[in-house]
């Protein structure tokens, strides 16, 4: 029997420290920003901080990766930000699912700033925007698939974007990419483990094994028939989180010498296929 604990998921290097000092001091080079978050964790996936760096700036939020999440609770977080005052899109950046309307999402949201310009008579001045985001929510992919180029690194793991870098996307529309920001502390433990599930934490910081323990116990909660579904198995009640993985690692043959359970390994695969959707489409909160 596996033993694990709680422990509070933390990761602030040092690059990220330097990343929220390059936001502060690029913001007066940018007309708004372009948030990008999570479709399956969109609160927990923002930087807190962020809302007092960008100030007065005006935003639009991407709910990336919405081709995983659950449709009706994107719906449900959509109109909550047109309700808070901020534009939302649904949108899968590597496939470019709803990028369609960026265009008109950035000059709605940017019209005050359309409107100055033009009374200026520079009605041809390019929109300046700041892409931020934690990491592994994908904003090398977003500004690859707009600007149809391949210049921004791309990679399924957190923390590959390491400078800023300036990209025009045509349309008018001119893009800062900044690397991916944490924030130093979770103080909701929580928070920490949605980050850690979706890969905005490196799985090096974490436990693999004990990290697809808590994420076998939320979904048993709120969505059994995913587990159920993907790995044939039949769940109980109140089942404990490694008691799922050893069903898991025997339905697929995982042992090693012995014939005990390679959990290692089947930890690895919970994780990799929570994350490709291959369990379904999930959303792990709501507003």
């Amino acid at each position: 029997m596996p033993e694990y604990i709680k422990q509070n998921v933390q990761w602030f290097p040092g690059h990220m420290a330097k990343t929220r000092r390059l936001i502060k001091e690029s913001l007066n080079l940018v007309d708004g920003v372009v948030e990008i978050v999570d479709s399956r964790i969109p609160m927990s996936s923002r930087n807190p901080e962020l809302e007092q760096i960008i100030k007065n700036k005006p935003e639009i939020i991407l709910l990336n990766k919405c081709d995983v999440a659950d449709q009706n609770a994107t719906s449900i977080w959509i109109k909550y930000f047109k309700d808070n005052g901020v534009i939302a899109l649904p949108v899968d950046c590597r496939s470019g699912k709803g990028l369609n309307k960026f265009d008109g999402a950035v000059k709605e949201a940017l019209k005050n700033v359309l409107q100055k310009n033009r009374d200026k008579g520079m009605e041809n001045k390019p929109l300046r925007l700041m892409v931020v985001g934690i990491p592994n929510t994908g904003k090398s992919s977003f500004i690859n698939r707009i600007g149809k180029s391949s210049k921004a690194k791309v990679a399924d793991k957190a923390g590959v974007t390491r400078q800023n870098q300036w990209f025009n996307v045509g349309n008018g529309i001119e893009l800062l990419d900044t690397p991916g920001v944490l924030w130093p502390k979770f103080d909701d433990p929580e928070v920490g483990d949605k980050l850690a599930f979706i890969g905005s934490v490196k799985d090096e910081v974490t436990d693999i094994q004990t990290l697809s323990c808590r994420l076998l116990e939320t979904l048993s909660k709120t969505r059994p028939s995913s587990i159920e579904e993907r790995y044939k198995i039949s769940l109980s009640e109140n089942l404990q989180g490694w008691e799922i993985l050893e069903l898991i690692g025997k339905k697929r043959g995982f042992l090693i010498k012995g014939g005990e359970i390679d959990y290692e390994r089947a930890a690895v695969i919970v994780c990799d296929e929570f994350r490709a959707g291959k369990l379904g489409r999930i959303t792990l909160e709501l507003p």
